[in-house]
């Protein structure tokens, strides 16, 4: 059948494309996780059907079906090595979405596409859980209810607007119960938790890399929030201990596979400055390390959660298992505090060691350097100082494109990284400077290490809180120095000191924005980001952290000493009783009443009249029966009346109030009342004329 194009859209067309659209804006958000093949064919099939739905043509063959659904089933298997799991759930959803629309003849078929939609709601919340996520998936969900709504409305041509409109009010009828059981409901954990294969996640490493730590630096992702109690940290002492690297392959930095156990802090003392007490929020991370303020000496999970729960090893806060949900801690940081300063000398050993045939021209460079006169016998720190000022006036420069890795003459990479940055090139990121600095200083037999973190946090005016991005993240490096420890070095900070000193970036990328956006007052985008994300921040602590603890903690606040499952259960049953019922009275209330007639009183009064005065109802006429229908009962049940004259009289009168009902217009009250009284009348003397009936025995 060759399909028709028409000038004015039908109603079915309408739902198609519709639906169509909302069904697309649900699958929106997959396209960049789902394999090339699965995007192109589901939107392929998509914009098929709207165009089938447009000129009104017949659907493709079931086989045509068939056939792409199996072919999907196979491309899923070798994209993702399995039908089974997350990634491959969602495509193959997605995909069947997509085919479900060429087949879509019926009601039926569009509850089933409709259906479909609601699970893909749901997988969105997989990947992410942001507010504006949620808002969009929101949004998803009405015009879902939108063409459900539609869908049982066949008759006619129902706007979309009206049908949103009934969405609407069932969204918002929904929402005392939904609350209700978000509240009551029992949960095992954090609300919206994922699997531990939730994807990739961005952050630190427990290896480093040149080039790894800049890659990272790309990220605007927030790493942590942090609120401090009272004291804050200058800007230039926000250094969040991350992983510490110590062994060096001449390729890599790691960490050791032990740390030493003399590497404690120490106990503060009154020389310690001050202390400081913050709250920080760890966002998802892949390790056990977890970054908190440098000098930190107890961390705890932020009530009323008890987990995760950390232990320190020397500096370094690290919990049992990694940090694959959001997570809270409360700590207390000390300034300027020693660690490590009562390790032995046999440990100490083990932070000087360089692989041999590695960067032989900075060993050089560092062995000349230590032949000055004066420096021989010198301390760390004052090597240090000499290192540091070689790096302020000879040319070094801070960049995150320090360009692109050396290659020897034959082809192949150059394995001295460190020659190639600290004697040629000196340009380089923040990695650069410590690997190369911890190279030096161990070249000179100074025990030193590489530290990975993050550095700097900008100050959210909207909600106080202090942000820390995945763009923070840094490396430095730490001396031991006898009689004091470990002494934190930032090589960085010697030819590049506005990285550690900044306080609030505009925008860090303007030029990224698209078109004339990148041109318009930067303080505007931050304003608006800052805005955003203190609506995230509130997103994620009061919805999606809402966990048993807290729950618990609400109804103890109710009166409920000690709430277990069996409590929440009957909880929720006694919720949704109280809706059902509310919702049944509602129903009541609302239901379509019975439109009172104006002639309904008037035709009572002459009925009753009549049936009082002996005369029979006219038959299969509800009461009460018309007057021109009782008119024509009483002229034959008046035909052998002793009273002919009265029974004209009535049927005439009847006769009249007929005439005024269907009148071209509408007759007085006064008038009908008139009549109908007349009509009474007539009948009381009709009664009283009639012998007297014998009565039975």
């Amino acid at each position: 059948m060759r399909g028709r194009h028409t000038s004015a859209l039908s109603r079915e067309g309408r739902d198609v494309l519709w639906l169509l659209a909302v069904l697309s804006l649900s699958i929106a958000p997959h396209l960049g996780r789902l394999p090339l093949w699965c995007a192109l064919g589901t939107g392929t099939a998509i914009v098929w059907r709207g165009w089938l739905a447009w000129r009104d043509a017949a659907l493709p063959p079931r086989w045509v079906l068939v056939v792409a659904m199996l072919a999907g089933i196979g491309m899923t298997a070798v994209s993702h090595q399995s039908v089974f799991g997350r990634e491959a759930g969602v495509t193959l959803v997605t995909l069947l979405a997509g085919l479900k629309t060429l087949e879509l003849r019926a009601r039926r078929d569009a509850f089933v596409i409709t259906s479909l939609g609601f699970f893909l709601i749901l997988t969105q919340f997989l990947f992410s859980q942001s507010l504006p996520v949620a808002f969009l998936m929101m949004l998803v969900l009405l015009g879902l209810l939108t063409s459900l709504v539609l869908a049982q409305r066949p008759l006619g041509r129902p706007s979309i607007g009206s049908a949103m409109k009934t969405a609407g009010q069932a969204l918002l009828m929904g929402l005392p119960l939904m609350l209700a059981l978000y509240l009551l409901f029992p949960r095992m954990g954090p609300l919206w938790s994922v699997p531990t294969d939730a994807g990739k996640r961005t952050g630190l490493s427990d290896h480093l890399s040149l080039g790894s730590v800049a890659e990272l630096a790309q990220d605007d992702t927030i790493a942590m929030r942090l609120r401090f109690a009272q004291a804050v940290p200058p800007a230039s002492q926000l250094y969040f201990r991350g992983p510490v690297l110590e062994q060096f392959d001449g390729k890599s930095w790691r960490a050791f596979a032990r740390r030493h156990e003399a590497d404690v802090p120490d106990a503060p003392t009154s020389a310690t400055t001050k202390g400081f007490e913050y709250q920080i929020t760890v966002e998802p991370s892949r390790l056990n390390n977890v970054p908190l303020l440098d000098g930190t000496v107890n961390a705890s999970a932020a009530p009323p959660a008890n987990e995760p729960t950390l232990r320190r090893l020397g500096m370094d806060w690290v919990a049992a298992r990694p940090l694959l949900e959001r997570s809270q801690f409360n700590a207390t940081a000390v300034e300027r505090l020693r660690h490590g300063s009562h390790l032995p000398p046999q440990a100490l050993q083990a932070w000087t060691e360089l692989p041999t045939g590695f960067n032989p021209r900075t060993l050089s460079w560092s062995l000349r350097t230590l032949q000055r006169p004066g420096l021989a016998n010198a301390d760390a720190l004052t090597l240090t100082n000499v290192v540091l000022q070689h790096i302020r006036q000879s040319g070094f420069s801070y960049t995150l494109a320090p360009g692109e890795d050396p290659v020897l003459p034959n082809g192949q990479p150059d394995p001295h990284l460190i020659d190639h940055f600290w004697m040629d090139s000196r340009r380089g990121f923040c990695e650069h400077f410590a690997t190369a600095f911890v190279v030096v200083m161990r070249a000179m037999n100074v025990p030193s290490r590489v530290i990975t973190g993050y550095q700097g946090a900008e100050l959210n005016p909207v909600d106080g809180m202090r942000v820390v991005r995945n763009s923070d993240a840094h490396a430095w490096a730490e001396v031991w120095q006898s009689g004091q420890g470990w002494v934190r070095v930032d090589p960085t900070a010697a030819v590049a000191p506005d990285r550690i000193d900044r306080t609030r970036p505009a925008l860090r990328r303007p030029s990224a924005l698209p078109g004339a956006l990148s041109e318009l007052d930067p303080t505007r985008w931050v304003t608006l980001r800052d805005y955003i994300e203190a609506g995230n921040h509130r997103w994620n602590t009061w919805v999606l952290e809402y966990s048993r603890k807290q729950q618990a903690n609400l109804l103890r606040d109710l009166g409920m000493a000690s709430p277990d499952w069996p409590d929440l259960l009957r909880l929720c049953a006694g919720a949704l009783s109280v809706f059902s019922l509310g919702g049944l009275v509602w129903l009541w209330l609302t239901r379509p009443k019975r439109l009172a007639r104006p002639w309904q009183r008037p035709l009572m009064r002459v009925h009753k009249a009549l049936v009082s005065a002996g005369f029979h109802p006219p038959a299969d006429c509800p009461a009460p029966a018309p007057a021109l229908a009782w008119a024509t009962a009483i002229e034959r049940q008046s035909r052998q009346a002793e009273n002919p004259s009265l029974a004209a009289a009535i049927t005439q009168s009847l006769r009249d109030l007929d005439a005024q009902r269907y009148a071209p217009r509408a007759p007085s009250t006064s008038s009908t009342a008139a009549l109908v009284n007349a009509l009474g009348r007539l009948a009381q003397q009709w009664r009283q004329r009639q012998p007297a009936r014998p009565r039975r025995a």
